[in-house]
């Protein structure tokens, strides 16, 4: 499949310059590729769509490792490559469960691409769990912060274990104090898209609000009641006021998801789900939501805690206004706070209107379904299914994820009554199953 098509199948017109001089680059020379660009600005696809030319579809083999910092980013990335439906298996692999349900996994999948932590990495090369002599390329992405997370040492041994890698590509969205050891500058080629002088993009306007209180939660609800059902990401700087913040808001009437580190890996997973899919409007987060979610329409972001310092805003803030798009950002000020100097640029008031709407309703709902890929399910079963029996139409249907053993389907939240209730006691392909709503 060539690229033209898989942008097409991705409703996409164009790459933007970045994309277009990263794949030239990978295609004009063997050398290696550090690609330094600005957080939304399409990294991902751009060193995915190269492989379409690089990975052999009729091998068995793991071709390309794809190193990063944290389990969302490979989950995330690993669902670009899937949605491209180019024909090249991958897997997601990550801490916080067994390595060995990972291999047994492996060896079903037969991946040709993993997007895989460090860590994990090496404990599944240590194990011989694949053939790391066949792999060609390393992607190492965001480079900056595996460094900056002290997984330095890790990467070196990633390298070593990976002899027959005669190529690499580096991804950052800033400028790290210092290129690896192990990427030889001379024989590499950059693409660097970033602006100094700009700190975040000019399509996001930002915002200063001012709270009369020390305790902003009065101040943020109102705030999340004037942006009616958009998108929004409110930043925390601790684990302890996420859940304090998320437990006020969900008592005042907000449909929220929680995420930060302290949680267990599959309510994490879950979070973002239900975020990611309009499930859940307000994104109540530590800075772990600042990197690797490639969430296409965030329409605000608010510091409720101003940033810890310059790192942490720009990433912040580089969650809206991703790819072509506008967003706002806000920073909710108490008593005696001011604008940090390393937050540049001129900052507009915002007056929170007196007359404010209820907390509105997201857009979607969340259904589960008990079966998934071991029963032979498939996304066309689903939306046949829904809108055979559910009474829906394929507009109101939205993301499906087909998992082993069950499957979440994004609806209408206008519809779910409907759904639940037209459902009950149906099969689905001859199987007696489950439909709720995931709460």
């Amino acid at each position: 499949m060539d690229i033209d098509k898989v942008l097409e199948k991705l409703k996409i017109e164009d790459l933007n310059g970045m994309q277009q001089d990263v794949i030239e680059a990978v295609f004009r020379s063997d050398k290696d590729v550090v690609v330094l660009s600005p957080t939304g600005s399409g990294k991902t696809l751009a060193y995915l769509l190269p492989l379409l030319r690089i990975v052999d579809t009729k091998s068995e083999d793991v071709q390309v490792v794809v190193v990063v910092p944290g389990r969302e980013l490979a989950l995330q990335s690993q669902t670009v490559l899937k949605d491209m439906g180019c024909g090249i298996r991958s897997m997601a692999l990550y801490g916080g469960r067994p390595t060995m349900d990972e291999h047994r996994q492996m060896r079903d999948v037969r991946p040709h691409v993993v997007f895989a932590t460090p860590g994990r990495l090496n404990d599944h090369i240590d194990k011989g769990n694949f053939g790391a002599e066949n792999v060609r390329l390393l992607v190492i992405d965001e480079f900056d912060k595996c460094l900056e997370m002290g997984f330095q040492k890790e990467m070196e041994k990633v390298v070593a274990n990976l002899p027959n890698a005669a190529r690499r590509f580096l991804l950052s969205a800033t400028v790290a104090e210092a290129i690896p050891e192990f990427v030889n500058m001379k024989r590499s080629v950059c693409v660097n898209y970033l602006d100094e002088d700009e700190q975040v993009s000019d399509r996001v306007v930002i915002y200063t609000v001012h709270s009369p209180q020390k305790d902003k939660l009065e101040t943020l609800g109102r705030l999340l009641r004037s942006f009616g059902n958009e998108s929004s990401i409110v930043f925390l700087n601790y684990r302890d006021s996420v859940n304090r913040t998320e437990d006020y808001l969900r008592n005042e009437g907000f449909t929220t998801s929680a995420f930060h580190g302290g949680m267990e890996q599959k309510a994490r997973e879950d979070a973002l789900y239900k975020f990611s899919n309009g499930s859940a409007n307000v994104l109540v987060s530590t800075d772990l939501a600042s990197r690797g979610l490639d969430i296409p329409d965030i329409q605000n972001i608010v510091h409720y805690h101003i940033p810890l310092g310059e790192d942490e805003y720009v990433h912040r803030v580089g969650r809206t206004a991703r790819w072509d798009k506008t967003g706002k950002a806000y920073i909710i000020l108490g008593p005696g706070e001011t604008v940090p100097e390393y937050m540049k640029g001129e900052y507009e008031e915002y007056v929170i209107p007196e007359r404010l709407p209820a907390p509105a309703c997201p857009k979607m709902a969340t259904i589960y379904i008990g079966k998934g890929k071991k029963d032979k399910l498939s996304k066309g079963d689903i939306v046949g299914f829904l809108c055979k029996k559910g009474g829906l139409t394929s507009e109101d249907i939205g993301r499906i994820d087909v998992k082993e053993r069950y499957t979440y389907v994004a609806i209408s939240n206008e519809k779910v009554t409907k759904v639940l209730r037209n459902t009950r006691g149906e099969k689905i392909k001859g199987l007696k199953t489950i439909f709720e709503i995931v709460k």
